[in-house]
C-alpha cells in the first residue's frame, strides 16, 4: 500500500472519530433526536452555511463517485457514498480517494 494511500485512509479514520465525538456528545446531552440534531444545525446563520456547504459537497462528491464507479469499474467506490451521508464528507472524500485505483 503507496504512502498516499495510508494517508486517505489516516484522513478518513480522523473524519470519523473527531466529528463523531461531537455528534456522540450531543446526542448523550439533548438525546436521540436526529430531528433535534437537524434543528440544532440551523442554530444560525453559520451554522445554516456550514450545513449548506457540506451538503453540496457530499452531493458533488456522490455524483463524482458514481461516474468514476462506472467508468472505472471500482465498484469498492461505493463505500463512499453511505460514509458521506452518515459519517460527513470528512470520511466519504478521504475514504474514496483511499479506494480509488
Amino acid at each position: 500500500m503507496t504512502p498516499t494511500r495510508l494517508l486517505f485512509f489516516a484522513l478518513a479514520i480522523l473524519g470519523t472519530v473527531l466529528p463523531m465525538r461531537y455528534f456522540l456528545a450531543w446526542f448523550r446531552e439533548h438525546g436521540w433526536s436526529i430531528a433535534g440534531m437537524v434543528e440544532a444545525w440551523h442554530a444560525n446563520a453559520a451554522t445554516s452555511g456550514l450545513v449548506w456547504d457540506l451538503t453540496i459537497a457530499a452531493l458533488a462528491l456522490t455524483i463524482w463517485v458514481l461516474i468514476e464507479t462506472v467508468q472505472r469499474r471500482n465498484w469498492w467506490g461505493l463505500v463512499a457514498i453511505p460514509a458521506t451521508f452518515c459519517i460527513g464528507v470528512s470520511c466519504g472524500l478521504p475514504l474514496y480517494l483511499a479506494l480509488r485505483r
